[in-house]
């Protein structure tokens, strides 16, 4: 699937064609090789047919090289998302949600485990948008939204963690999406109890592990 790639460099626009799936694993860092580019040159407006000159490549990126610039261009600019794009990355997150709450949530009234029919059915009812953010960053308010539909409970690991004073700043950007409560000790470090997916607590430690340089200290609390 093509699209375009574009950035606006000392007042000048420049646009690529590009795949887009290798486009983006490219911008996300998952992949080192420009072999993104559909036509191997370099525009000023690809819809008109016109080039970006010599002149101008030299002044915006100091060369010509048309496999550099177009590195560029990706990493620093944007890569256009089509529609259809749009709808496989969202129907690709629905369905990791799906199966997130399928391993992680029961009926409390049986005990047993939802169909995976089931919660998407109850996904659509509740009319839930799927965000193009990270999947912990929007469980907590699907499970919100869907447990006005039908009964559900999540088995979660409930956690207590001090977080050193050095590390507070990015680490409370990671703990606080599960905070239960919280504590400011006199020393400057943070005691923080959390309540995390039982599906996501090993994504979390290893979050957390690299915000702290893995100088947090957890503990889990069982029987609560």
């Amino acid at each position: 699937m093509n699209t375009t790639a574009r950035l606006k460099q000392k007042g000048k626009n420049f646009e690529i064609i590009v795949d887009i799936d290798k486009a983006l694993k490219y911008k996300k860092g998952e992949s080192s090789q420009i072999d993104f580019l559909e036509i191997d040159q370099i525009f000023s407006d690809h819809k008109k047919g016109f080039k970006a000159s010599d002149a101008d490549l030299k002044t915006a990126f100091g060369g010509t090289d048309t496999y550099e610039i177009a590195g560029q261009i990706v990493k620093k600019g944007e890569v256009l998302l089509t529609q259809e794009h749009r709808d496989e990355e969202r129907e690709k997150k629905l369905k990791q949600i799906i199966e997130l709450i399928v391993k992680n949530a029961v009926d409390p009234k049986t005990g047993s485990p939802h169909t995976p029919e089931r919660i998407k059915s109850a996904i659509t009812q509740a009319h839930i948008n799927i965000k193009n953010t990270p999947i912990e960053e929007q469980m907590s308010d699907i499970i919100d939204a869907i447990s006005k539909i039908i009964p559900i409970k999540v088995e979660t690991k409930k956690v207590k963690i001090i977080i050193p004073a050095m590390h507070t700043g990015k680490a409370y950007g990671v703990a606080s999406k599960y905070k239960e409560k919280e504590d400011w000790l006199s020393n400057g470090d943070l005691e923080i109890v959390v309540s995390v997916p039982a599906g996501l607590i090993m994504d979390f430690y290893d979050k957390l592990n690299n915000v702290t340089h893995g100088s947090a200290v957890t503990e889990e609390i069982k029987g609560n």
